[in-house]
């Protein structure tokens, strides 16, 4: 006999699905649970540690020890995945389409590391990594603060054995000078660029509102400059110079105004609104996409969770590019 309490009981007491998350078969589809109950794995996806086969694994980096300003962003993975619960069920906009009939998603629960130790990080950070690229996946990451980019990129240049172009949506441009040992959110571009990790010629960043004292060879488009292009030329700059080469795109939250993501540790007024961004990355599915992440949400600072959502959306509509290039007969894996 069927328990009525179990997840795939159809009986007035379990009318839709909850906790889809633990069931490994959940491979394809929504889950269609309601927005909320049930574990919180992104996006309702299956919960698998080693990633369970699937073709994209998004995994958290719960980081914040190279924080320069507010902390919090610890807790930026939990806040992403319990947002993402309201984008389940419906065809993801603009798409039309479940990014999950094509795709196979797991969440992989988050990156292990001793905060007690922080000179450790990066290596447990890339070591974890590189387990999930040396499965095939696609890796989506949850931050956490933007250091955790730096040992991701050096993770997935291993396994492609080229360095890619980065797309760096920020305030910030993160090229302080370092020394090739800090842990610091705001100097591992440069390090990247030491390690010849990123093609700088081939490399932009997006909606950059301070200054640095170097640019280490890389586009800036600034904020007042994306503004003024609009998500349609400014897809087409990015890709302009991103050319055929692969791809990863990184998203700091804090490229969004504060208006529209308050929530997070270096908030600079003037920056991109989350209809621009949304509509500027829906754009790139024409690039060799090798990566993404979303990273430095604090949700301390936030405010009815809309730093978390934005963060969430984001994640989101990369995974229904991801989704279209496959069914354009794309190659997801990197």
């Amino acid at each position: 006999m069927t328990d009525p309490l179990s997840p795939h009981a159809a009986s007035p007491l379990a009318p839709r699905p909850v906790d889809r998350a633990l069931d490994p078969a959940f491979r394809h589809g929504q889950s269609m649970e309601p927005n909320y109950s049930g574990v919180a794995s992104f996006l309702r996806r299956r919960y698998a540690k080693d990633g369970g086969g699937a073709e994209v694994v998004v995994w958290g980096v719960p980081l914040d020890v190279t924080v320069s300003n507010r902390p919090g962003t610890r807790f930026g993975p939990r806040a992403l995945r319990a947002a993402s619960a309201i984008l389940d069920g419906d065809p993801l906009f603009p798409f039309n389409a479940d990014p999950f009939g094509p795709l196979d998603v797991a969440d992989a629960g988050d990156c292990v590391f001793d905060y007690g130790l922080p000179a450790g990080i990066p290596a447990a950070i890339e070591a974890q990594a590189a387990r999930h690229y040396a499965r095939g996946s696609h890796l989506v990451t949850l931050g956490g603060d933007h250091f955790l980019t730096y040992p991701v990129l050096r993770a997935l240049v291993a396994r492609t054995g080229a360095p890619v172009a980065l797309v760096q949506f920020d305030a910030h441009q993160d090229t302080w000078e370092d020394d090739g040992s800090r842990v610091d959110h705001g100097t591992m571009i440069t390090r990247a660029v030491k390690d010849g990790l990123i093609r700088v010629e081939r490399s932009v960043q997006v909606g950059i509102r301070t200054h640095a004292p170097q640019d280490c060879g890389i586009r800036i488009i600034d904020g007042f400059a994306a503004a003024e292009l609009g998500p349609k030329a400014l897809a087409a700059a990015i890709a302009e110079r991103v050319g055929d080469a692969p791809a990863y795109v990184t998203f700091d939250i804090d490229a969004l105004d504060p208006a529209f993501a308050p929530g997070t540790g270096t908030p600079v007024c003037g920056g991109l609104t989350s209809r621009e961004a949304l509509d500027t990355l829906r754009r790139l599915g024409g690039l060799d996409l090798k990566g993404f992440d979303v990273v430095e949400v604090s949700p301390p600072y936030d405010h009815a969770e809309i730093t978390a959502l934005a963060g969430a959306s984001l994640a989101a509509c990369y995974l229904g590019v991801l989704a279209a290039r496959k069914a354009g007969g794309a190659r997801i894996a990197p």
